[in-house]
């Protein structure tokens, strides 16, 4: 019987696939080179997919791909590692018969004590540059136990359709808070007597000034953030990262990567079968889409 146990045991843990698939994105060659020679030598049968070097390739690989585990450098070209996570997460299909579970999160980073903090206390893997052979054995045997667990609990809860939560949820969560960290470690504190009570707009060649309490809502686009009003719509070339922490989050939230609503103006929350909430406003026509990183903000409604 002891025996009959510890197989049933082993069974149950066995990883999804033998071989699993790593993709790593890294924009510095030698950095990049080495955590694959050290890969290779602390887990023998992990596949690599070809080197990307940026975020967007990142984000675009690992869709096509569904590797099993990703290594992100946080700071890439255009895209950083944290932001290709969180478009990677948004955009990952978990309605598809053949999709798989969302990869295993692993940052690398140059060593910064506020990183670090960060991502101990959200639970996330990370490695520290340069990568140290002793550290990597002991991150891959974490994330050998995390794909274990999946496919444990991905064979519990076959059954259950609809399960309350799911691993992206928890994955979501904790990119959340990292987001909200980095903010505040990036940004200077920005206290309620600062925070804005204008936008200033170019209008030809006149300056508009726009009153907070007007914005129906904030839109990135390109190199432009735009302003949409009840009547009209601005252009601005503030980003939109550097204006969030100048608004009161009270009032402006952010729903999606690149818009933020001025809650006063929805007039209602929609979801649809696939469980997507959009915002309907009481000053405008369009409905926004709000993305799976901010449907928490709603569902307690």
């Amino acid at each position: 019987m002891l025996v009959e146990h510890a197989l049933e045991s082993l069974f149950l843990v066995k990883p999804m696939h033998p071989n699993p698939i790593a993709l790593i994105a890294e924009d510095e060659p030698l950095l990049a080179r080495a955590l694959q020679i050290e890969l290779s030598r602390a887990w023998p049968e992990l596949q690599l997919l070809p080197l990307v070097c940026d975020g967007a390739s990142a984000v675009a690989q690992a869709l096509q791909a569904q590797p099993d585990v990703l290594f992100f450098d946080i700071r890439m070209p255009g895209m950083s590692g944290l932001e290709a996570a969180v478009e990677l997460a948004e955009t990952w299909d978990l309605d598809s018969p053949t999709a798989k579970a969302f990869p295993v999160l692993v940052f690398v980073t140059a060593y910064d004590q506020y990183a670090v903090q960060a991502f101990e206390a959200q639970a996330l893997d990370y490695l520290l540059k340069p990568v140290q052979p002793e550290r990597l054995r002991k991150t891959v045997s974490k994330v050998r136990l995390k794909l274990q667990q999946q496919a444990q609990d991905a064979h519990k809860n076959r059954a259950d359709s609809a399960p309350e939560t799911t691993p992206l949820d928890s994955t979501l969560a904790q990119l959340r808070h990292l987001l909200t960290a980095h903010s505040a470690g990036t940004n200077q504190v920005t206290t309620a007597a600062a925070k804005l009570q204008h936008i200033q707009a170019s209008v030809g060649s006149s300056i508009r000034l726009i009153a907070l309490t007007d914005v129906v809502y904030f839109e990135a686009a390109d190199k432009y953030l735009r302003v949409l009003t009840q009547e009209r719509e601005y252009l601005i070339r503030t980003p939109l990262k550097e204006l969030l922490p100048q608004l009161d989050n009270n009032t402006f939230w952010q729903i999606h990567r690149g818009t933020v609503v001025n809650t006063a103006c929805i007039d209602s929350v929609s979801r649809d079968e696939a469980g997507k909430f959009s915002l309907k406003l009481n000053k405008r026509t369009e409905k926004l889409p709000v993305s799976r990183l901010y449907a928490y903000l709603f569902k307690a409604m």
